[in-house]
């Protein structure tokens, strides 16, 4: 039986969730890849830090933070320089302008010959093309499901099943929160109401800027772009502009012709430059687009063999975030086990 050790950077919803569907899939996990996975390092911002060469018993973490955790400075950069463990969980808060800290915790592993995988879409946007370098370098590998739609497989999608196609361009809708808000908005809910209940339900942030402003929407464009165009460009070169200027008045005109306001993605390549926005567009109720409803989101894939393929998760919660960051812990055993 070969351990498979892991640290884990940050611990909030998505973490608990990710510990609680390891603790159920442990003993599937054994008998399917003979790989026993331990927990050495936990670390959060604000409950303290966890480190067991041992293992983190995952079924009491709360407490084992409560009565044990270490406040350590530079918590999640300290776990990835000087912790024993194979693969680092990269699932601390997005800083939406720097990708930091989360992209020097990365480079941190790599340059200790470890494994990474994150759910923080802040390294793939900032600089994915260096810690790309840094993983193959480094023999090591590097995962990032979870940084667009959750779970839903897109990045494997193109990877595993859409061989020798180029992806020439990428639509979507991409921020859950907007996506509810204008149709809360067009169903007459007033703004503030609709908001309220979408903090209610647990998707909407108490600072729902970065939504309602695009930057969140314009960061997973720009992950898609260079993950699968290597597009090499940064959240600050989007073309962006949110919804916070569009009034009830324009959504209800919208409705009277028969059409809906969506926030659309939309990354290609013009005149080999690659360009990305975040914008308001009218659609016709007919279009796919017009159709995704509620906190669900949808990314089309334009591709030179293929056509166009699109994808799209309804209504996730958290369990689907931390199943995205399960399905990169299964492909880091299934390559560790080819690679052995």
């Amino acid at each position: 039986m070969k351990d498979l050790k892991l640290a884990i950077l940050g611990y909030g919803d998505a973490g608990r969730a990710y510990g609680s569907l390891l603790n159920n899939k442990e003993a599937e996990i054994r008998d399917k890849y003979g790989v026993a996975i331990k927990v050495t390092a936990i670390a959060t911002g604000s409950h303290g830090t966890l480190i067991d060469p041992d293992g983190i018993d995952l079924h009491n973490v709360e407490e084992e933070l409560a009565n044990r955790g270490e406040k350590l400075d530079q918590a999640g950069l300290y776990v990835a320089q000087n912790a024993n463990y194979d693969a680092l969980l990269e699932l601390t808060p997005l800083n939406i302008f720097t990708g930091q800290p989360a992209i020097n915790h990365i480079k941190a592993a790599f340059g200790r010959g470890k494994h990474a995988i994150t759910a923080n879409k802040g390294p793939i946007a900032w600089a994915f093309r260096e810690l790309r370098e840094m993983s193959v370098e480094g023999g090591c590998q590097f995962y990032y499901e979870t940084t667009v739609m959750d779970g839903t497989p897109i990045f494997n999608l193109v990877s595993d099943t859409l061989k020798m196609c180029n992806v020439t361009a990428i639509d979507g809708i991409l921020n859950s929160t907007t996506n509810y808000l204008l149709e809360e908005l067009a169903k007459g809910v007033p703004y503030d109401e609709a908001m309220e209940e979408g903090r209610r339900r647990g998707f909407v942030e108490t600072d729902p800027s970065m939504d309602v402003e695009g930057w969140d929407a314009a960061a997973k464009l720009t992950a898609l772009m260079n993950v699968l165009m290597d597009a090499g460009i940064t959240p600050d070169k989007i073309i962006r502009k949110g919804i916070d200027g569009i009034s009830a008045d324009e959504i209800a005109e919208a409705a009277e012709n028969g059409k809906v306001i969506k926030l659309l993605c939309n990354g290609k390549f013009d005149g080999g430059t690659a360009t990305g926005t975040v914008m308001p567009a009218l659609l016709d109720r007919t279009e796919l687009l017009a159709t995704i409803s509620g906190t669900s989101s949808a990314v089309s894939i334009s591709t030179d063999l293929m056509g166009k393929v699109t994808i799209v998760e309804h209504d996730p919660e958290i369990e689907q975030t931390a199943y995205g960051v399960f399905s990169d812990t299964l492909r880091l055993i299934e390559g560790i086990c080819q690679i052995k």
